[in-house]
C-alpha cells in the first residue's frame, strides 16, 4: 500500500534492500540510475510509480538528476570512492555494458578484468601414476612378467617406484585370487633388479598408511593386506623386522596396525606358514616351481613321442608362465643331449617358438646361459655335454633364434661366474670359521684357517661378516670380534682391508638396522674401538666418510664414533665397552707383560716367564712382549732378555710374524727411544744382527732396516 507522503512503498523498500545485498549480481534491468535524488528513476524501469508529496498517484513521474553521457549510457562511478559527491555510485553500479576507458583521468589498471591464461603443468608423479595403471592392467591380462619389468624400467622415474607397489597391490586386492598371486609373483621378480629394497619398504608403508581408505571400498582389506605383507616376508622381499619397525610408525587404532598384527599372529606364526602362504591363492594360475618343472618335462617328452610342434607350442602357451620360459629352453637342450635322436626335434621346437614370439629373446638367452653354468655337473651324466652344447650354440645363432651376443657375454661372464662361485664358497666357509672361533676363542687357529683359504682379496668381506655376526650376539662375542680385528691387522690384514671392510659394513647399515635395532650404536663402538686398538687411526675415519654417500646412516655412525673417541677417558671406556668380554684390555695386557718381564729380569726362571706369556692367552699381542723385552734389555744393559726371546721362539710361543712386528715397532720409535737411551741405535743394530742369525725375522725386514738406520749403526 502506497504512502500518502513522498516516501518509498514497502514493496519498493524490499526491492532496494535486495539490490543492496546482491550488489555483485546484475539486476534484471539493463539500465539503472545512479542518482540518490531520483529514486523514482531507479525504479521506473521496473514500472513502479512513486506518488508525489500531497498528490495522488499518477501514471508516471518526472525523472530528475539522471546522469547520462551524451551517448545515452550511464556514467561509471569511480573506484572505491563510490562515484562523485551526491551519487550512489558503486553500490548499485551493475551496468554490464560499461567498459574501461584508458584515457579517463581516473583510469586504474587494477580495475581491468582478470584474464585466466591456461597453461599445461607437467606433473611427473601424476603422469607416472597414469602410466603404471596401464602397465598393471596389461600385466594382469598377459601375465608377462618380463614385459612388465621392461615397461617399468623404460618408464624411468625410479624414485616413484613405491607408488607402483602401492598401486599394484591395491588394484589386485579388488580382483580375483589369480591377480593377487600375479601381483606377488611380479613383486618377487622386480625385487632388487628393478625396485630397490628401501623402495619396497616405502611402498608397503604407504599401503599400510592407506589401509583405512582401502577398507572403505574393500570389506576384507585388512586380511588381504596382511596376506600380502606376510607373503612379502616369506618371499624375502621384506625382512621380518619390518613388522616391528612399521608398528612404531602407526597408531594402534589404525587399520595399518591391525594389518601388521594380523600378518604376524595369524600368518607368520602359524606352523608351515611358508608353504601355506605360497598356496594361499592356490586357485589361481600359480603352481610351485617343482610342479611347473614337472609339467614342462612331461610336455617335452610327449613332444619327442608325437613330433607335433604346433601342439607343443600350444601347450607352452597354455602354461601361462612366460617369465619361466627359460626353463623350457634349458630342459629342451638337456633332452636333446640325452637323446641324440631328439636333438633335431628340440631345435625345431625352439626355433618355432622363437619365430612365433612365444619365447622371447631374453628368455632364450637366459635358458642357454643357465645350461652353460651347469655344464660341469651335466658332464657327469652326459660326457659329451660340452661338445654338444658348443655345436648347438653356433647353429642356433646362424638360424637367428639365439642372439649373437650370447657367445660374447658367455665368455665375459665365465670369469665373473667363477668369481661369484668362489665368493659364495668363501662366504660359506667364513661362517663356519667365525662360529668355531666364537666357540673356541682360538685366534691362531682362525688365522691359519684364513691363510689356508688363500683369498686375501676377500679380507674386507671377512671383516664385514665377522662384525655382522657379532652384532647379533652377546657382548662376549663382540669383545672377541674386536680382539680378533687387532690380531688380524697385525698378522694378515692391511689397513686398506680394514678400511674397505668398514665401508662395506656402513654401506649396508640401513639393512642391518632392520634386523638389529641398535646396529648404528654398536657399529660406532666397533669403529671407535678399532681406533683405540691402533687398528685404525683417527684420520682413517675421514677416509671412510669420503667413501660413503652423503647424509646416509653410515656417515652418521662415523660421526658418532668420532665423538666417542674424543670423549673424556675414551680409551678406558672403549676398551671396556663390551663389559670386558673374554679378551684382556690392551692396557691390562701391557701391565701384565711388564710385570712378568721385570720378574724374569730380577732372577726369574725362563720356564715360568714362558708360562706367564702363555697364560696371557693373547698370541696376537706377543709383539708387545718382544718390544718391551728389547727396550728393557737396552735400559738394563742386560742381554738376558734375548735368551727369553730365543726360548719363546724355539717353542713356537712367539711366531716369526710377531717377532718381526715387535722389532718393527722398535724401529719405528727408535728416534724417541734414543732420547732416553743414547746408544739405542747401536744396541738395536746388534739385536737385529743377533735375531737374523737366529732366524727370528722375516727376510723382508732386513732391507727396510738398512734404509731406516744410519750406515754407521748398521755396520
Amino acid at each position: 500500500m502506497a504512502s500518502s507522503e513522498g516516501f518509498l512503498t514497502d514493496e519498493q523498500r524490499e526491492m532496494l534492500k535486495t539490490a543492496s545485498r546482491n550488489v555483485e549480481t546484475p539486476l534484471p534491468s539493463p539500465r539503472l540510475s545512479s542518482s540518490p535524488k531520483s529514486p523514482s528513476s531507479l525504479l521506473s524501469d521496473h514500472q513502479l510509480k512513486v506518488p508525489a508529496v500531497g498528490k495522488a498517484p499518477t501514471g508516471g513521474i518526472a525523472v530528475r538528476h539522471v546522469r547520462r553521457s551524451h551517448s545515452g549510457k550511464f556514467i561509471r562511478v569511480k573506484k572505491d570512492g563510490a562515484g562523485r559527491k551526491g551519487t550512489w555510485g558503486k553500490l548499485l553500479d551493475t551496468d554490464g555494458e560499461s567498459h574501461m576507458d584508458r584515457n579517463d583521468p581516473n583510469y586504474d589498471s587494477g580495475e581491468e578484468p582478470y584474464q585466466l591464461v591456461g597453461s599445461t603443468i607437467s606433473d611427473l608423479l601424476d603422469e607416472y601414476k597414469k602410466a603404471v595403471v596401464s602397465i598393471i592392467e596389461e600385466y594382469f591380462s598377459t601375465s608377462d612378467v618380463e614385459s612388465a619389468a621392461s615397461d617399468l624400467k623404460d618408464l624411468g622415474s625410479s624414485e616413484y617406484h613405491p607408488y607402483f607397489i602401492k598401486r599394484l597391490v591395491s588394484m589386485s586386492m579388488d580382483r580375483h585370487d589369480k591377480e593377487k598371486e600375479m601381483a606377488s609373483v611380479l613383486l618377487s621378480a622386480l625385487y632388487a633388479d628393478v625396485i630397490s629394497p628401501p623402495q619396497f619398504r616405502d611402498g608397503f608403508v604407504m599401503l599400510l598408511e592407506s589401509a583405512d581408505d582401502l577398507a572403505v571400498d574393500i570389506v576384507d582389506a585388512i586380511d588381504i593386506l596382511a596376506l600380502f605383507v606376510a607373503r612379502a616376508v616369506v618371499d624375502e622381499i621384506l625382512p621380518p623386522a619390518f613388522l616391528t619397525r612399521a608398528k612404531k610408525t602407526l597408531p594402534e587404532s589404525s587399520k595399518g596396525y591391525q594389518v601388521l598384527r594380523t600378518a604376524e599372529k595369524s600368518y607368520l606364526s602359524a606352523p608351515h606358514h611358508g608353504e601355506l602362504l605360497e598356496r594361499r591363492w592356490g586357485g589361481s594360475t600359480y603352481v610351485t616351481v617343482e610342479e611347473m618343472k614337472k609339467k614342462i618335462a612331461d610336455l617335452l617328452r610327449e613332444y619327442v613321442e608325437s613330433g607335433d610342434t604346433f601342439e607343443a607350442c600350444r601347450y607352452i602357451r597354455e602354461l601361462g608362465v612366460s617369465f619361466f620360459h627359460h626353463e623350457v629352453v634349458k630342459r629342451a637342450l638337456v633332452l636333446a643331449m640325452e637323446i641324440q635322436t631328439a636333438e633335431p626335434l628340440m631345435l625345431k621346437l625352439l626355433k618355432e617358438a622363437a619365430d612365433e614370439g612365444l619365447i622371447s629373446s631374453s628368455q632364450m638367452v637366459k635358458g642357454f646361459a643357465r645350461l652353460a653354468e651347469s655344464l660341469d655337473d651335466l658332464a657327469l651324466d652326459i660326457p659329451s655335454a660340452k661338445t654338444l652344447f658348443e655345436s648347438i650354440v653356433p647353429k642356433a645363432i646362424s638360424e637367428g633364434w639365439l642372439d649373437a651376443s650370447f657367445t660374447k657375454s658367455s665368455c665375459e661372464d665365465g670369469e665373473a661366474q667363477n668369481e661369484d662361485k668362489r665368493l659364495r664358497q668363501y662366504k660359506k666357509e667364513l661362517v663356519t670359521i667365525i662360529h668355531e672361533y666364537f666357540l673356541s676363542d682360538d685366534i691362531p687357529e682362525l688365522i691359519r684357517s684364513l691363510e689356508d683359504l688363500r683369498l686375501p682379496k676377500f679380507n674386507p668381506i671377512f671383516l664385514k661378516k665377522l662384525i655382522t655376526l657379532a652384532l647379533d650376539r652377546k657382548n662376549r662375542e663382540k669383545e672377541m670380534a674386536s680382539v680378533l680385528l687387532a690380531a688380524l691387522h697385525i698378522e694378515i690384514f692391511s689397513t686398506e682391508d680394514i678400511l674397505n671392510g668398514f665401508v662395506m659394513l656402513l654401506e649396508s647399515a640401513e639393512d642391518t638396522a632392520l634386523d638389529i635395532l641398535d646396529a648404528s650404536n654398536e657399529l660406532a663402538l666397533f669403529l671407535a674401538r678399532a681406533v683405540i686398538d691402533d687398528v685404525l687411526v683417527p684420520l682413517n675415519l675421514e677416509e671412510i666418510t669420503s667413501k660413503l654417500p652423503p647424509n646416509c646412516s653410515g656417515s652418521e655412525t662415523v660421526r658418532m664414533a668420532r665423538s666417542l673417541i674424543t670423549a673424556r677417558h675414551a680409551g678406558e671406556r672403549l676398551l671396556r665397552c663390551w663389559g670386558g668380554g673374554t679378551g684382556w684390555a690392551v692396557e691390562d695386557a701391557k701391565d701384565k707383560i711388564m710385570k712378568l718381564l721385570e720378574e724374569y729380569e730380577s732372577g726369574g726362571v725362563v720356564a715360568e716367564a714362558c708360562q706367564c706369556i702363555r697364560d696371557l692367552g693373547m698370541p696376537f699381542f706377543n709383539h708387545e712382549v718382544v718390544k718391551k723385552a728389547l727396550v728393557m734389555a737396552m735400559e738394563k744393559k742386560n742381554d738376558r732378555m734375548l735368551d727369553l726371546l730365543q726360548v719363546c721362539f724355539s717353542e713356537g710361543l712367539i711366531t716369526i710374524n710377531q717377532m718381526t712386528k715387535g722389532f718393527t715397532r722398535i724401529k719405528d720409535g727408535l728416534d724417541d727411544l734414543a732420547l732416553d737411551i743414547p746408544n739405542a741405535k747401536d744396541k738395536f743394530s746388534f739385536y737385529i744382527e743377533y735375531a737374523q742369525k737366529k732366524g727370528w725375522l722375516l727376510p723382508s725386514f732386513g732391507a727396510s732396516v738398512v734404509e731406516a738406520l744410519p750406515i754407521a749403526a748398521v755396520s
